[in-house]
C-alpha cells in the first residue's frame, strides 16, 4: 500500500487511542499531517505526538477545531486529498442522551463532511464507525444471514433509552451516508472496529476499553467475570484498516474490522499464564441469573444482561482481509501488550 505523501492527510481527534497509531502510521511513511485538537496549546498532552514526529521523516502540524463549530475545519483540511475522521464524542456518565450523544455524534459527522463537501481538494473521507451501528444487543446477531453479522446489516434495536451509545453512532453513520451519497466528488469508506484494545500510542489512554481491561485486573472480577460476547481487535491493526481505507484504490463502503469472537471472561483466562501471579484475574462466569439481579446495583439494565450475556459474538469479517489486506494479531499478543503497559504505568491500583 503506497501512502500519498504528496498532499496532506487531516487526522480529526488526534489525541484519541486510535488516531495515535494512524498518526504513526502516516508520520513513518513521511507523510505531511494535519492533526485537529481542541486545543493546540495543551503541550503536555501532545508531546508524544511532537516526539513521534520529530522520530519519523513526516511533518505534524496543529489545528484547532471543535466538532460542534461550523467553520473549524476548514483551515486543516485545505489542500488535503484524504481525510480520517476519528473524533467522536463519548461519555461514560450521561443524563441526557439526546443532547449529550446523539446531537454531537450527528452534528461533529456533518461538520466534517459538509467541509468535505466544501474543500475541493478532498476525494477520499475515512469515517470511525463502530460494529455497534451494525447490531445493539449480541442477541440481535442471531436474526443477521447466517448468525453473522455483515457490512449490510444495521442497528435497529438501539435507542435513547437502550445502548444510547450505540444509538448514537448509527444515526452519525448514518448521517455521513446521507451526505456522501448526494455528492459523487468524494468517496466515503468507514470503518467498523469491534472493541478497540492493545497498547496505545500515548501516555494517556481515553477508551473505554482501558476501563474494562482494568476492571479484569484490578480485583473488580475477581469472583468471576460474565460470559458477555463481544469481537476485539488490535487497535494497531485498526490503525491499519484506516490507512488502507484511506489510500487502497478499491477501498468502499463499511467494513467490519474484528480479529477474534470472545468474551470477557475469556480475555480474562487469557491473561492468567503472564500476569496470574501478579493481577487478581477471573477464573470462572458469574452466573447470568446472578447478574440480572444486581444488574441497577452496578449500573447496568437487566435488559441489557438479559440481551447480552450468554449470547455468542460472531461477525464475518472476510471483507476487511480481502479488499483493506488485513492480517490480524492474536488476541494473546493484543492483550499482554496492553496489560504490560498498564501495569508499567500503575494502572491496576484500586482508588
Amino acid at each position: 500500500m503506497d501512502i500519498d505523501t504528496t498532499h496532506p492527510v487531516l487526522v480529526t481527534g488526534a489525541t484519541g487511542y486510535v488516531a495515535g497509531w494512524i498518526l504513526k502510521g502516516l508520520l513513518d511513511a513521511g507523510a505531511t499531517v494535519h492533526a485537529t485538537v481542541r486545543d493546540p496549546g495543551a503541550t503536555s498532552r501532545l508531546r508524544h505526538l511532537v516526539d513521534m514526529a520529530d522520530a519519523g521523516p513526516g511533518t505534524l502540524r496543529f489545528f484547532r477545531a471543535d466538532l460542534l463549530e461550523e467553520g473549524s475545519y476548514a483551515e486543516p483540511m485545505a489542500g488535503c486529498r484524504v481525510v480520517l475522521h476519528t473524533a467522536s464524542p463519548f461519555k461514560n456518565d450521561v443524563k441526557d442522551p439526546q443532547k449529550e450523544l446523539v446531537d454531537p455524534a450527528v452534528l461533529g459527522t456533518r461538520t466534517v463532511l459538509e467541509t468535505a463537501d466544501a474543500t475541493a481538494s478532498v476525494t477520499r473521507v475515512v469515517l470511525t464507525s463502530s460494529v455497534v451501528a451494525i447490531y445493539g444487543d449480541v442477541a440481535d446477531i442471531a436474526q443477521a444471514p447466517g448468525g453473522r453479522l455483515t457490512e449490510e446489516v444495521w442497528n435497529t434495536t438501539s435507542s435513547l433509552d437502550h445502548q444510547p451509545y450505540s444509538y448514537s453512532k448509527t444515526v452519525a453513520e448514518r448521517e455521513a451516508w446521507s451526505i456522501a451519497d448526494a455528492q459523487d466528488r468524494w468517496r466515503l469508506v468507514a470503518v467498523n472496529p469491534s472493541l478497540v484494545i492493545g497498547p496505545a500510542a500515548g501516555p494517556q489512554p481515553t477508551s473505554d476499553s482501558f476501563a474494562i481491561v482494568k476492571s479484569l485486573g484490578d480485583g473488580t472480577m475477581r469472583m468471576g467475570a460474565p460470559r458477555l460476547g463481544m469481537g476485539v481487535v488490535d487497535v494497531r491493526d485498526v490503525a491499519q484498516a484506516h490507512l488502507a481505507a484511506a489510500f487502497l484504490p478499491d477501498a468502499s463502503g463499511r467494513n467490519i474490522v474484528s480479529g477474534h469472537e470472545t468474551t470477557i471472561l475469556e480475555l480474562g483466562q487469557t491473561l492468567r499464564e503472564r500476569f496470574g501471579d501478579r493481577l487478581p484475574l477471573p477464573n470462572r462466569a458469574i452466573p447470568k441469573g446472578l447478574l440480572w439481579l444486581v444488574a441497577p446495583a452496578v449500573g447496568q439494565t437487566r435488559r441489557f444482561v438479559s440481551r447480552n450475556v450468554g449470547f455468542p459474538w460472531r461477525a464475518d469479517t472476510s471483507k476487511s482481509r480481502r479488499e483493506l489486506g488485513l492480517t490480524y494479531r492474536p488476541m494473546k499478543v493484543t492483550i499482554e501488550d496492553m496489560v504490560e503497559q498498564m501495569l508499567e504505568a500503575g494502572a491496576f491500583a484500586k482508588a
